[in-house]
């Protein structure tokens, strides 16, 4: 099964951009103990990886590090959409808002074509929403094409909000119920194909300017000129040096710098399988009752499942490596969506759940938390602190902002310990397997694959094509298919089978799809990392 050397591999696939088991080893070997680098990056989320690439761009030297995986925190538990700020000018975060909508349209038509694009949806006029609620609603739509047209985002990328009939609604929307439905209102936002995969491509991209990508690497201490470190491999320790340390490690980051303090919120979402709602066309905003600025989201995926979501809950306790789905979001999440479908869904309807924290930087008075807003009405605003000894933490925000919330991290840092850098220059630099739309198009290779990872498809769907055995899917029902594990294990970094089935694909998010597909995840490692 090697394609180290394969022609159909290397023709579509960047220099230096491999993630693999034994690189991982080399540049281990080099900076633990070793010359100190410009900078080193903590947390291999979103933002952790954007700094990562953000700095390599700058022609700086850069380790980055993260106690699990790439994406293994709150980057894998997104909505996975790329909003545009209109929640955000409901609050009046009209600054919030506009760099949204300003990261959104550098994703769609810059750095990420192939992983992001326009995704309908439509909100239903069922006799839950009021007249007035409608009229806030489309008022905040059109407004939201407003901030669109700010941000200088073509309508070919993402067209106009408009009415629908109640017919053109039942169209889009056939799960929803037709009793009493005054129409819909249809808009368009930024849909990922998968925040994880996202972050897969940012942290490829650094490697191929030269970061060192060191997952399974534990901080143990921070200081502003590096970091005492466990390889959790092999549960050696030792110190990397840098002139710049960044923390991006999302809700753990008050762990390793004092005086940061972290309002972790839970959002939760449902894993459907498609069929139980039908035909899709569009995705859905169901209003919660009683809430004038707050949806349920229904967003269909393109391996026979749905996600619906999202709640946001603040989260008293420690913060989890994984975090739990409480029953009462589930049943939270049912009952808004009963609030306005037709097909009827049960409990034993769900087939997963998954649950993710937002690091929301926490800026209510130390002294007690009985006037604390919810942590729905917290800025998503980001920050970026300067601790005494100099460690830049960066935290807030979310995965739409991550580009900004990196550029602004690794300025800090620059200015800071006086590196010799320019500005960033990611806003124009496209990350692995990105290309024009009508490149995309053109390439030879199933939609899907396209769509998942741009123009290395081609090297995907070779592997499949010369080995039977790898064109076979994982499990039945599920388009993932054994090439595409292989090309996690070769070129994305996968060390495991979580890193195969939760995070390069998705796999697990169906605890029994996950349990067929774990012997498929072993073969494939096994003639692969154990060949080697």
């Amino acid at each position: 099964m090697s394609f180290d050397n394969d022609p159909a591999v290397t023709a579509h696939t960047a220099p230096g951009t491999s993630l693999t088991a034994a690189r991982r080893a080399r540049e281990l070997a080099r900076t633990v103990g070793g010359p100190a680098v410009d900078v080193l990056v903590v947390g291999l989320g979103a933002t952790g990886a954007g700094a990562a690439l953000d700095a390599a761009a700058r022609g700086l030297s850069v380790a980055a590090i993260d106690a699990h995986d790439l994406a293994f925190g709150t980057s894998r538990w997104s909505s996975k959409l790329v909003h545009g700020g209109l929640r955000y000018l409901a609050s009046a975060q009209f600054d919030v808002a506009h760099e949204s909508a300003v990261e959104r349209g550098v994703l769609m038509e810059r750095t990420a074509p192939h992983l992001v694009g326009a995704q309908p949806f439509v909100l239903p006029l069922t006799p839950m929403v009021s007249r007035g609620q409608a009229a806030l609603v489309w008022a905040g739509f059109r407004a939201g094409d407003g901030l669109r047209l700010a941000a200088r985002t073509a309508r070919a990328t993402l067209p106009v909000p408009r009415r629908l009939s109640a017919v053109e609604t039942r169209h889009l929307a056939p799960a929803v119920r037709g009793t009493g439905l005054r129409g819909g209102l249809l808009s368009w936002d930024g849909r990922l194909t998968d925040d994880a995969r996202l972050v897969t491509a940012i942290a490829r991209t650094a490697a191929g300017r030269g970061a060192r990508v060191l997952t399974r690497v534990r901080a143990l201490e921070l200081t502003g000129s590096g970091a005492r470190v466990r390889d959790e491999l092999t549960g050696e320790e030792g110190e990397i040096r840098a002139r710049a340390v960044i923390n991006a490690s999302g809700v753990w980051a008050g762990g390793l710098v004092d005086g940061i303090r972290i309002r972790p919120s839970l959002g939760t979402h449902l894993v459907l399988r498609s069929g139980l709602l039908g035909p899709l066309p569009a995705g859905l905003h169901i209003p919660v009752p009683g809430e004038t600025n707050r949806f349920v989201l229904v967003l269909p995926q393109d391996d026979g499942r749905v996600y619906a979501g999202l709640t946001d809950e603040p989260v008293e306790g420690g913060v989890p490596d994984v975090p739990q789905v409480p029953e009462s979001d589930v049943g939270f999440l049912l009952d808004v969506l009963a609030s306005a479908l037709d097909v009827p869904i049960r409990r034993d309807d769900v087939a997963g759940a998954f649950a993710g924290l937002r690091p929301l930087l926490d800026t209510t008075p130390a002294t007690g938390s009985a006037s604390a807003p919810r942590t729905s009405d917290i800025s998503r605003r980001h920050a970026v602190l300067t601790s005494p000894d100099g460690v830049v933490t960066v935290v807030g925000g979310k995965l739409t902002t991550y580009r900004r919330m990196a550029e602004d991290a690794v300025d800090t840092a620059v200015a800071a310990h006086g590196l010799g850098a320019g500005p960033s220059p990611t806003a124009a630099l496209p990350l692995v397997g990105a290309a024009a739309p009508r490149i995309l198009a053109a390439l030879r290779a199933p939609h899907r694959l396209v769509r998942r990872y741009g123009t290395e498809a081609p090297a995907v769907h070779a592997l499949g094509t010369r080995d039977p055995r790898l064109r076979a899917p994982v499990l039945e029902g599920h388009p993932v298919t054994r090439a595409e594990l292989l090309w996690a294990v070769r070129q994305e970094g996968a060390l495991d089978e979580p890193d195969l089935l939760d995070r390069r694909t998705r796999i697990g998010l169906v605890p029994s799809d996950r349990t067929t597909a774990l012997e498929a995840a072993r073969e494939v490692l096994g003639e692969t990392l154990g060949s080697r």
